[in-house]
């Protein structure tokens, strides 16, 4: 037996014993690489599943106010509002049956939400406690469609100056743009074989690391990257994350964060980790997945080592740098902390 195989069998046979992941002392769960490690809490929420129930837990944003927000599908509570200990504070919405994206965006001073619901086939823009603002219907203007239900969005990037950016990523897998005020722009990506194009756009930020060239990063998720592209939508490269299925990325200072679905290796079986770039993007941390490796340059296949995760969605990453994970199709669990260690 190599090495690979034999660190992988041992971390599984841990994982049995006290749930996932490596142990340490006071068996603590540590997972992750280089200057990020965590310590994982899986008890996190504190929300009681007879009053408060979850179905998929898509994404999580972290407010103004510290608070944590969480997005599931489940229409008794759609948003949860939590404290950083994961004490339930307060929740609301019964009309997004399809709630898939959330992006937070601080508009003139307030916070506003963004959010994408596939079953309506909408963006819907409302504030913290759920007021609606405004709603996105499919983009007829661009021509691409012939009905709504072909348009199924699942991710939002909010520019500087209010711009809005919409990914299709369950659809044609185009991305829309449009103004502060719902004013139609134009497109770019689809499907196809071009550089430029998508496949299975399913995230989107606006990356502002490089004040002067801000840019967007959209996943091409079933390609195992992320590209990027100017605000205009013109093509400019592609991180290749070979073997990851990644979500949605999530930047936080210097870094980029992603949920990674699952491993390409073994399809629908419960493979997802978590994936951390730093500014060049260069992966410096995989946590419930094996340590990122480079040759001559070119990353290698990454997949997961612990089954710490099922099928993690999206990442949050708090004031404190901490990380909270959100799952799909994962038994309904809420959503797990990662303190960061070192």
């Amino acid at each position: 037996m190599d090495r690979r195989k034999f660190v992988k069998q041992s971390a599984m046979a841990a994982g049995a014993i006290i749930g996932s992941g490596f142990v340490t002392a006071g068996d603590d769960v540590i997972l992750g690489h280089n200057k990020k490690k965590y310590r994982l809490d899986k008890t996190w929420s504190k929300a009681d599943v007879t009053r408060n129930p979850v179905n998929d837990c898509h994404e999580m944003v972290q407010d103004s106010k510290g608070r944590i927000l969480l997005l599931t599908n489940d229409t008794h509570n759609n948003v949860l509002i939590y404290d950083k200990k994961g004490k339930l504070i307060s929740f609301w919405g019964t009309t997004y049956p399809g709630a898939h994206g959330l992006t937070l965006f601080n508009e003139n001073g307030q916070d506003v939400l963004f959010i994408c619901d596939n079953n309506r086939h909408q963006v819907i823009k409302t504030i913290i406690d759920g007021r609606e603002l405004m709603v996105l219907d499919y983009p007829a203007a661009s021509g691409l469609y012939a009905k709504a239900e072909e348009y199924i969005p699942t991710e939002t990037a909010i520019a500087p100056n209010g711009d809005i950016y919409v990914a299709d990523g369950y659809g044609k897998d185009y991305v829309h743009h449009y103004d502060a005020k719902g004013n139609y722009l134009g497109y770019f990506g689809g499907k196809g074989t071009e550089k430029g194009s998508l496949l299975n756009a399913h995230g989107i930020v606006v990356d502002l690391r490089q004040p002067k060239t801000p840019s967007l990063i959209v996943t091409s998720r079933q390609e195992n990257a992320f590209k990027r592209y100017d605000l205009q939508g013109n093509y400019l490269e592609t991180i290749a994350m070979p073997g990851a299925w990644v979500c949605r990325p999530v930047i936080h200072g210097e870094y980029l964060y992603a949920a990674v679905l699952q491993s390409n290796n073994r399809q629908w079986k419960g493979s997802g980790f978590v994936t951390i770039l730093d500014k060049n993007n260069k992966v410096v941390s995989n946590p419930g997945g094996f340590a990122p490796a480079y040759e001559n340059g070119q990353l290698k296949t990454m997949e997961q080592e612990t089954p710490a995760f099922v099928y993690p969605h999206d990442v949050c990453i708090d004031d404190e740098e901490n990380m909270y994970v959100a799952q799909w199709n994962s038994g309904k669990v809420y959503p797990y902390k990662l303190s960061l260690i070192s």
